[in-house]
């Protein structure tokens, strides 16, 4: 679960997910999210 930066609405369900992997590093899941409330995109790693 993501928190929008420009209203703070909690928000559930990615709309994208792909992995982040940096050479010699763990790789980290991404989420692209869109707000319900304000309709804002952001991205947020998830757990």
């Amino acid at each position: 679960m993501a928190k929008c930066p420009k209203c703070g609405k909690n928000v559930d369900k990615p709309t994208k997910t792909w992995k982040l992997a940096p050479k010699g590093k763990k790789a980290i899941n991404i989420g692209l999210y869109k707000c319900s409330g304000c309709g804002t995109f952001f991205r947020a790693a998830m757990k």
